[in-house]
C-alpha cells in the first residue's frame, strides 16, 4: 500500500448491499408504510405495472441506459449521432398531443427533464416571440397562486413580474389582468396561466384570459403540471385542450405537463408541447444566438444534451393499454376526493375544508396538530393569517388511508 492509498475514498463501507442499505433505509418496510401516508405533495407512489417493467428491460437489452445515449438537439431533425431515442420522442409528443387536442402534424415538443424546465422552454419561447415582434420584453402576468418556479423563472429571464388577483375559486381574475395590463399598455404580455394552482388547485380560464389580451401582442403559456396528466380522463378535459370553442381555435401557445406527478413516472419528467407554426417562428429568432453549425441544425430546446431514456421509458405512458389504467385511476381519485371532502365537512367543519372545484384532486383546511402534520407530510401555508393545511389525493391514496387521516384529527381534536 502506497502513501496515498488512505486518501482514496471508499465507494462501499462493507459489502454493497449493506451500503445501499444504510443510505436508502427508507426502500423497505418503514418506508414503504411511510409514502403510503404521504398526503401532501403531488407525488403518485404507486408502482408502476409490471408491463411497463418489461417494456424497461426490452429498452436496455437495446442498450438504452447501458451507455451513453442523448437526445441532443430538436428531436423532428436529424441527430449528429445515432444512439438516441428521437423516434420515441416524436411519437410520444403526436400520441398526447392528440390528447391535448393539437391538429396532428402541426406541433412540437419534447420531453423535458421537468415540469419547470418545461415551463422555463414556455417562458422562453414567449419572451423571444414578443421581443421579435414588438422590439420590447414583455411583462409576465401571472397569480400568487402558481407554482413558486415562475417567480424564478421570470427573474431568470430578466422580465418584470405582475401580479394578478384571484377569484374566490383561486382562478385568476380576467377583469384584474384587464386593469393591470392597461397600467402597462406599451408592454407586450406573457400570461402564465395555471391549470392546477399548487395549493389551492384553482383553474385560471383561458378562454377569459384571451379576450382580455385580444389585439395585444400576447403569449399564453399554461402550467398544467399536476392536472393535465388526468384532466383528459374527465369531463373536465376541455380546460387542457389546445382547441376549443366552436371555432376550434387555439388556447394558448405551449403547455407545461409534469410526468413525475400523476403519472407516477419513476423521475422528475415534463412534456413540453407547442404548435409547429409557433416553435417555427421561435426558431427563427433563436437561430440568432444559437449557431447551428456543430450539430447540423438549431435545435430550439434550452437544454443542448438531454436524456435519451425518459423518453423511451414514458413513451410506456402513451400506450393505449396504460392511458386505460390511467382513466380507471382517476375515477378513483377524484372519488376519494369527495369522499374526504364530505367527511371533512361532516365531522371537523371547524377546519373550513374546501374544494374549489370538482376537478380538484385538492383538499385545504385549516393546519392540524404538528404531529399530523409530520405523520402525512402535509403541506402547509399561510392564508389570509391563518395556518392552513391540504391533502392531494393522488392514486396512492385510498380511502383506508383517508380513514386513517380522518381517526388521527379526531384524535389531535381532543389533544
Amino acid at each position: 500500500m502506497n502513501r496515498f492509498s488512505e486518501c482514496r475514498p471508499r465507494l462501499f463501507g462493507g459489502s454493497r448491499d449493506e451500503e445501499v442499505e444504510s443510505r436508502f433505509p427508507l426502500a423497505h418496510a418503514d418506508g414503504n408504510a411511510q409514502k403510503r401516508l404521504l398526503l401532501g405533495y403531488p407525488i403518485n407512489f404507486n408502482s408502476p405495472p409490471e408491463a411497463f417493467f418489461r417494456w424497461r428491460e426490452q429498452l436496455q437489452n437495446k442498450g438504452i441506459g447501458r451507455f451513453a445515449w442523448n437526445n441532443g438537439g430538436n428531436p423532428y431533425q436529424p441527430a449528429p449521432v445515432s444512439y438516441n431515442s428521437h423516434a420515441y420522442e416524436r411519437e410520444l409528443i403526436e400520441r398526447f398531443g392528440k390528447i391535448y387536442r393539437f391538429p396532428a402534424g402541426q406541433l412540437w415538443g419534447f420531453l423535458s427533464n421537468s415540469g419547470t424546465d418545461s415551463n422555463m422552454q414556455g417562458m422562453y419561447m414567449g419572451r423571444t416571440l414578443l421581443k421579435g415582434r414588438t422590439g420590447r420584453l414583455p411583462k409576465c402576468y401571472f397569480t400568487r397562486e402558481a407554482h413558486y418556479s415562475i417567480q424564478i423563472l421570470t427573474d431568470q429571464l430578466g422580465l418584470e413580474s405582475v401580479f394578478v388577483d384571484t377569484l374566490p375559486d383561486a382562478g385568476l381574475d380576467p377583469q384584474d389582468l384587464a386593469r393591470k395590463m392597461a397600467a402597462n399598455r406599451n408592454d407586450p404580455v406573457l400570461v402564465v396561466a395555471t391549470v392546477g394552482t399548487t395549493f389551492k388547485g384553482g383553474i385560471d380560464r383561458i378562454e377569459k384570459i384571451q379576450e382580455v389580451v385580444q389585439g395585444q401582442p400576447a403569449y399564453v403559456h399554461v402550467d398544467a403540471a399536476l392536472f393535465g396528466g388526468y384532466l383528459p380522463h374527465t369531463l373536465f378535459a376541455p380546460a387542457v385542450h389546445y382547441t376549443g370553442g366552436e371555432a376550434c381555435r387555439p388556447r394558448y401557445d405551449s403547455l407545461a405537463v409534469s410526468c413525475h406527478k400523476f403519472f407516477g413516472f419513476h423521475s422528475p419528467a415534463g412534456l413540453f408541447i407547442s404548435s409547429k407554426a409557433t416553435f417555427d417562428e421561435f426558431n427563427r429568432l433563436f437561430s440568432r444566438v444559437h449557431s447551428p453549425e456543430y450539430i447540423g441544425h438549431v435545435p430550439g430546446t434550452i437544454a443542448c444534451s438531454r436524456d435519451a431514456v425518459k423518453p423511451a421509458e414514458f413513451y410506456y405512458y402513451s400506450s393505449p393499454e396504460d392511458l386505460a389504467r390511467q382513466a380507471g385511476e382517476v375515477k378513483v381519485m377524484l372519488g376519494n376526493t369527495q369522499y374526504l371532502l364530505k367527511a371533512l365537512q361532516t365531522h371537523f367543519p371547524q377546519l373550513l375544508p374546501r374544494r374549489v372545484n370538482e376537478a380538484s384532486n385538492i383538499v385545504f383546511f385549516k393546519q392540524p396538530a404538528p404531529w399530523i402534520v409530520n405523520k402525512y407530510s402535509l403541506a402547509t401555508m399561510k392564508l389570509a393569517g391563518v395556518d392552513f393545511a391540504h391533502v392531494v389525493v393522488m392514486p396512492h391514496v385510498t380511502q383506508s388511508v383517508i380513514d386513517e387521516f380522518l381517526s388521527d384529527l379526531e384524535e389531535g381534536s381532543h389533544g
